[in-house]
């Protein structure tokens, strides 16, 4: 996640755009990376829905533009790294 931010970094963009990490309340993380002036803005990820218990989710899609992700308090990595895998087979 970290090479793929700084590799998006051209003075302008992320003054605009970035990327969003925050708690849910039932618990879990919510997670919002935007796509816009990336080379993944047109690609999609499809809706991907893993649930394996009550507080064992992980929720991922895009949607105009976003990558976003909800996931239980123990999948923030899970979620990460479907993000890293995605943008890693995607990219030209």
């Amino acid at each position: 996640m970290q090479g793929w931010y700084a590799a998006q970094r051209d003075g302008d963009r992320e003054h605009e755009w970035g990327l969003k990490i925050e708690t849910l309340v039932n618990p879990g993380w919510s997670v919002r990376i935007d796509l816009e002036e990336t080379e993944l803005r047109e690609h999609d990820y499809r809706r991907q829905d893993v649930n394996r218990g009550t507080h064992e989710r992980v929720w991922v899609r895009t949607s105009e533009k976003v990558w976003h992700a909800a996931c239980g308090p123990g999948h923030l990595v899970e979620a990460l790294t479907l993000f890293r895998s995605w943008a890693t087979a995607t990219a030209p």
